[in-house]
């Protein structure tokens, strides 16, 4: 090396430690060169968390493959090819993320440029019902199909493997009307599969869109899409509880946004099976806009029922949408053809109860023509359904509506998990039910509150693993999905001696725990060099590890990766 860069080289090395929260704001290394994926993917393929990988146009699991992506691995998707993860139907994904260790399916765009609809999404396609005539294909991609299949029998504990701990971050792509791959689409998905702990943020259209199926789900967030949160069609029959809906009074869809919006059909016809899911549990909130700006006026209903739908909902509470429910019975005018969505509610097979609206100009509305008595059926003390004018009837800690930034629609100003635990004067606090058959059968756990979560003391299940500002967050170094973690909280005192170094040199932390941990040494640009220890059970106290002596000269990075984080310390190799 030439002497008179040793300089410039230990200006940049006498920097601390980088912690994981640093890097995504001010000192992001550069983007290093992903594992590019396209096509169908080979039986017997992992995905590690000490890569990067980039899905270029549509990568397909075919019929009878099974892709397993380890915890912590980053998937980005192509902006210009539409890159999209497709499990066709038979075939598997196993992506079992941890709390410390979720998956990350991200833009490839740079912190500060990523919008809605960067990529495509993630469709998983199963044997499960459905009640489209023939053999479905899914819409937002050409020739994939859903459901058992003309002249078959469907599966309805279909698996089609495990999403936990799994984020998806600006998806959504709208191709044509009625034809637009969302965050995360579930197409004849059985119930063998397993579905908890997945936030879809900013997706160009829908978070989560069921066709058919009988899949449950527990723990999802929705934050920020552009259309609905959670859509449902074709004959879905599976059940949801708990989930979290938070939105962007600034930015709604042009076909109008709601959080809840259900079909039986296209026709709304009675064809079979019905679509009849019953969610529970679930909290939903669109947040008053900014001071001086108004709520985006394509923002329409916190439930939308139509087109014969037998969606039931229970123990929820919906808050800020101009329109709480919106009961519609057809797409036409009076008179009403029959079956439609209020027949529904009116012989038992549409169930609302224990529920609450709150602040919403309009809490209940039905189609113009119609004579159905929606607010008597609503109100019947039977039912303990609720109605406040006002949000702040709800009694919620101020951060969860903290979700308005007026200079940048596509980003949000929450740097930390706002605490959505329930302050003990909150109503929510009780009121809960799970008496109704419709929760029966062992999937629902019985609360005594009402929406998402618990009273303050009781775990907030959104906490740790979900990423509340993925907006300005470096996915550039390869097993750093966690966002909101201290980086003291199991790495301290990061260093390294000699710095600089003419060869050998020791790396030194300290671990305020016992762990594994995986140990790198990545160049300038990011891209790994050397892996000196991987997955290593070290114990708690002052570590000291010798990192390579043949390392040639430049700067590079040490990068300690834990359970919990990951740190870097800058050092300078002259030869």
């Amino acid at each position: 090396m030439k002497k008179l860069l040793l300089p410039v080289l230990l200006a940049l090395a006498t920097a601390s430690a980088v912690p994981q929260d640093t890097y995504a704001q001010t000192a992001c290394p550069a983007n290093p060169t992903p594992i590019t994926v396209t096509g169908n993917v080979p039986a017997g393929t992992t995905w590690t968390r000490n890569n990067i990988y980039l899905l270029s146009g549509n990568v397909v699991v075919p019929s009878g493959t099974t892709l397993i992506i380890e915890p912590g691995t980053i998937i980005k998707g192509d902006k210009a090819s539409r890159g999209t993860l497709i499990v066709a139907r038979g075939g598997r994904l196993e992506a079992n993320g941890t709390a410390t260790q979720p998956i990350v399916f991200t833009s490839n765009e740079a912190p500060g440029a990523r919008r809605r609809g960067d990529w495509g999404g993630i469709i998983i396609l199963g044997r499960s019902q459905e009640n489209i005539a023939g053999d479905p294909i899914i819409e937002g991609v050409t020739g994939y199909n859903y459901g058992p299949g003309t002249g078959n029998q469907p599966i309805l504990n279909d698996n089609s493997g495990t999403l936990r701990y799994v984020r998806i971050e600006f998806p959504g792509v709208l191709i044509s009307t009625n034809n637009e791959i969302n965050g995360l689409t579930l197409g004849g998905v059985g119930s063998g599969t397993t579905i908890e702990y997945v936030q879809v943020s900013y997706s160009g259209d829908d978070a989560f869109e069921w066709f058919g199926g009988t899949v449950n789900a527990k723990y999802l967030v929705a934050m920020n899409s552009l259309d609905d949160d959670f859509d449902t069609d074709a004959g879905f029959a599976g059940s949801v509880q708990y989930g979290l809906v938070l939105r962007d009074p600034s930015s709604a869809d042009a076909s109008q946004s709601n959080a809840f919006e259900s079909d039986n059909d296209a026709q709304g016809t009675n064809a079979q099976p019905l679509t009849a899911p019953v969610f529970s549990n679930i909290t939903v909130l669109l947040p008053p806009p900014a001071a001086g700006q108004t709520t985006n006026a394509l923002y329409r209903h916190a439930m939308h029922f139509r087109r014969n739908t037998s969606t039931s909902v229970f123990n929820s509470v919906f808050s800020g949408f101009p329109i709480g429910l919106y009961l519609q019975a057809s797409n036409t005018g009076a008179p009403f053809p029959t079956p439609n969505a209020e027949t529904n509610i009116t012989n038992g097979s549409l169930v609302l109860r224990n529920n609450v609206i709150a602040g919403s100009a309009t809490p209940l509305q039905v189609q113009t023509g119609s004579t159905l008595d929606l607010a008597g059926y609503f109100n019947d003390a039977s039912r303990s359904n609720t109605i406040y004018p006002n949000a702040s009837s709800l009694g919620l800690n101020p951060s969860n509506f903290n979700n308005v930034d007026p200079a940048d629609a596509n980003a949000t100003i929450n740097n930390v998990t706002p605490d959505y635990t329930l302050p003990a004067s909150s109503p929510l606090v009780s009121g809960a039910s799970f008496a109704d058959a419709k929760l029966g059968g062992g999937f629902f756990t019985t609360t005594a509150y009402r929406g998402a979560f618990g009273p303050t003391g009781t775990a907030n299940w959104a906490q740790g693993w979900t990423n509340f500002n993925p907006q300005i967050t470096c996915y550039n170094v390869p097993g750093q999905t966690l966002s909101n973690k201290k980086a003291d909280e199991q790495v301290k005192g990061l260093s390294v001696a000699p710095n600089p170094t003419e060869g050998a040199a020791k790396l030194t932390f300290e671990l305020k725990s016992a762990g594994a941990v995986t140990v790198r040494v990545l160049d300038i640009t990011g891209r790994t060099v050397a892996i000196v220890r991987n997955g290593q059970k070290l114990g708690t106290g002052v570590q000291t590890i010798e990192l390579p002596a043949s390392l040639q000269a430049g700067m590079y990075m040490a990068s300690v990766t834990t359970g919990e984080t990951t740190q870097a310390v800058r050092f300078v190799v002259a030869k």
